[in-house]
């Protein structure tokens, strides 16, 4: 009894860093963050005495920016959770976002503010939050040990993690986040099956290689019904009514806004080649029915190829076509199709009918996808691009099953910012 408590609390030693969880924690940033970029504004239009004079426009003032800076954290925090973040490229507009919504209340609400305040504050955050993501590449990448049996045995480390092989059931030193293992093999022995019950009980989490792996890769890996749990991948209901009304609320804004621009892309598509300038074509849509979906054309009409496009090299597509997918302008017509409600901004792409007829037969849980709503832009197009063939296809499916699972306002606004840069750079269009 001595000896298995001796061994938990070097366990317990081992896998505690209180240093790191205190430098990146949420408490650390509202206890320390949260007073210094309040504190630097005030002092800097103030004086000492503003804390004594928080009756007036001065309170309305600091607490947009309190509130900007509460907004921003919980988002970057979220955001960071998902595979590929980039925390450096988004800092940046998450904090100008949340402060442009912040001035956005005050004006529309008649509020009395200091623009000279805010804009210090909003400084204030971005120096925050980069010196954040300075700490963070020293602190933030998860170290987890392996246990090298089965499935796990062959697990490579990323930059988010530092994946770790284990020579013997036994820490050997080193300080984990957690450890991974094969849950569900048979060959995971007894002196290994009592180690994870060690560490369980000296509270450092045990995951199934599986939970890892999904993580490492933003995939949900799927081989049989068994291992797929349909009610974990049941997408919110409340979320599906409030992203309507968001997709509902942006379109209307947008299609007017963007009017002219259509109209002048429609008038190049018809000067550059013959046809149509809108390319329409019936596709598979939420809960299965399908619908007519809108996009400018890209290709010649009197080029008959393949159901899908044959890379970038594809000779059917037009000079000005080329331009339009490069930097995505050829969805834009899918704003009807957003305003319509059979689509949303972020969600699976739509596939034609033919292929989803000949995806049902040959990928399984094709057909789940479609438990939301297709979208301009997913998971799987910004993280892998354009994939027509099955094998191809079964990988965008993972991808899909990722978003659904993880489906929630944070993915979504992961996903806008890929996309956005996407549309601003061209890098990354297929």
């Amino acid at each position: 009894m001595i000896r298995s408590t001796a061994v938990a609390e070097n366990y317990e030693r081992r896998h505690s860093r209180w240093y790191e969880q205190l430098m990146l924690g949420l408490p650390f940033q509202l206890l320390v963050g949260l007073p210094l970029v309040l504190l630097i504004p005030g002092l800097d239009r103030w004086g000492w005495g503003f804390w004594h004079s928080l009756y007036d426009f001065r309170s309305n003032t600091l607490l947009a920016i309190a509130a900007s800076f509460i907004v921003i954290a919980l988002t970057l925090r979220r955001l960071n959770r998902f595979p590929g973040a980039q925390m450096v490229a988004y800092t940046l507009p998450t904090v100008s976002i949340v402060f442009l919504l912040a001035v956005a209340v005050l004006f529309f609400t008649r509020e009395p503010y200091t623009r000279q305040v805010l804009f210090t504050g909003y400084l204030c955050c971005l120096a925050w939050f980069y010196a954040g993501n300075f700490l963070g590449r020293r602190y933030r990448r998860m170290k987890f040990g392996v246990v090298p049996v089965a499935r796990a045995a062959d697990m490579q480390g990323t930059l988010q993690f530092d994946l770790r092989r284990l020579e013997a059931p036994e820490m050997q030193g080193v300080r984990y986040d957690g450890i991974v293992a094969d849950l569900h093999s048979d060959d995971l022995g007894p002196e290994w099956q009592r180690f994870l019950a060690r560490c369980t009980l000296a509270h450092i989490p045990v995951y199934h290689v599986t939970q890892i792996r999904e993580s490492i890769t933003g995939r949900v890996e799927i081989t049989h019904l068994s291992e797929n749990e349909y009610g974990a991948l049941l997408p919110s209901a409340f979320y599906q009514g409030f992203k309507r009304l968001i997709d509902l609320v942006g379109a209307l804004v947008l299609i007017p806004l963007l009017a002219l621009p259509l109209l002048v892309t429609a008038w190049l598509i018809r000067r550059d080649s013959p046809g149509p300038a809108l390319f329409v074509q019936t596709r598979m849509g939420y809960r299965g029915r399908p619908f007519r979906v809108y996009k400018f054309r890209t290709m010649y009409c009197d080029r008959k190829g393949r159901g899908f496009t044959e890379g970038e090299d594809d000779p059917r597509i037009t000079p000005i076509g080329r331009v339009l997918r490069k930097y995505r302008i050829d969805e834009l017509p899918q704003l009807f199709n957003v305003l319509k409600g059979e689509m949303s901004f972020i969600g699976p792409r739509p596939e034609s009918m033919s292929l989803s007829e000949w995806y049902e037969k040959d990928v399984p849980f094709f057909s789940y996808r479609h438990v939301v709503r297709p979208g301009i832009s997913g998971w799987a197009q910004v993280e892998q691009g354009y994939a027509a063939e099955v094998d191809g296809m079964i990988e965008k499916l993972q991808y899909d099953f990722y978003y659904i699972k993880h489906f929630s306002l944070w993915i979504d606004v992961l996903i806008t910012f890929k996309t956005l840069k996407t549309i601003l750079t061209g890098h990354g269009a297929r």
